[in-house]
């Protein structure tokens, strides 16, 4: 009888796994037809749902938008790439995980943030799985760069919490474009020109961009929806953390108590979660992350995160084309930078 009943699990099991490839399949032959352009690092970014990534990252979505069931106790952290979002993930992480039975600190020293919290469609959805997520405890902490239009229905219907994280366009772009170099380098490609990154990301032509776009369905978002999408510029959360880790707590349900301030906790996840401190963590100088594609040293996680690197790379022509287009794109939104 236990024989038969194992048998007919393993049945099911197969069954579900297949079901899972032919839907891989299925999406990938519809990514392969989309509108495409040259991403930079030797393969074509694809147009979905008005935005631009690599055939992996649409995929991931698509399965995250047939698969992904989002709880009300889920947490989100959503950002555009390079604009602080392994700094964001290990304040979160180690701001829901205090007191409980995790240890934060020796998580992050055992873990990239990025493995603490990972990506719905880089991570979680990749390579024809579809995790069973049902049995995670509550709350369950997730992320990702998918534009907030093209979020999974239920992360919307749910009333979920979302953490929203957003850099100023001109230090951003200089970030994407030293991290795309360094996948050029890997891929044993010539650097690409900042002319030439920088006119594609003009155009919107960049991983999850455009830009601006992306950065404007979050904050009409949060708008709307104070209460469950909050907005955070990583200028503001670099020039004083403190204040700005109180706000997170606070909107993720998990304030401080006087007596936390007291004793210092706010502090210690300041100074545990730092860039400096992350940085020096052995996980972080010689380990790697897993990101279903590919594998990446976690060392790439960690550059300069300085506020006006842009003054360093950017011909004040670039600049003023910068400005230019952030101003025109946020007319009339209430959204400065």
């Amino acid at each position: 009888m236990a024989d038969a009943y194992r048998s007919q699990l393993e049945e099911e099991e197969e069954e579900e796994e297949g079901v899972h490839h032919r839907t891989y399949q299925h999406y990938t032959q519809l990514v392969s037809a989309l509108p495409s352009v040259d991403s930079g690092n030797g393969r074509p970014i694809f147009c979905y749902d008005g935005w631009y990534c690599l055939s992996s990252g649409i995929i991931g979505t698509m399965v995250a938008q047939k698969y992904f069931k989002a709880r009300p106790t889920d947490v989100l952290v959503a950002t555009m790439p390079k604009s602080g979002t392994t700094w964001m993930k290990a304040l979160v992480f180690s701001t829901i995980n205090r007191g409980s039975c995790v240890d934060s600190q020796h998580a992050l020293e055992s873990y990239n943030p990025h493995e603490c919290i990972p990506y719905l469609e880089l991570q979680i959805y990749t390579n024809n799985r579809v995790p069973d997520l049902s049995k995670l405890p509550p709350p369950r902490l997730f992320s990702t760069h998918i534009p907030f239009h093209s979020l999974p229905a239920s992360v919307v219907d749910s009333d979920c919490r979302v953490v929203y994280l957003c850099r100023n366009p001109k230090d951003n772009f200089i970030s994407l474009w030293h991290h795309k170099n360094w996948v050029r380098t890997k891929a044993n490609l010539e650097p690409w020109t900042l002319e030439k990154a920088f006119d594609n990301f003009c155009k919107g032509f960049y991983f999850f961009g455009p830009f601006w776009d992306h950065m404007l369905g979050y904050w009409k978002a949060h708008l709307e929806r104070p209460q469950k999408i909050l907005f955070v510029k990583y200028e503001e959360l670099l020039q004083d953390t403190v204040a700005q880790l109180k706000r997170l707590a606070e909107f993720l349900g998990c304030p401080f108590s006087e007596d936390e301030e007291k004793e210092g906790v706010i502090d210690g996840i300041v100074r545990l979660c730092s860039m400096e401190s992350l940085r020096n963590l052995k996980v972080n100088r010689s380990g790697t992350t897993d990101f279903g594609q590919m594998t990446v040293d976690n060392s790439l996680f960690f550059r300069r995160g300085v506020v006006g690197d842009w003054l360093n790379h950017l011909t004040p022509e670039m600049a003023d084309r910068l400005d230019e287009i952030t101003k025109e794109k946020f007319a009339g939104s209430g959204l400065m930078f």
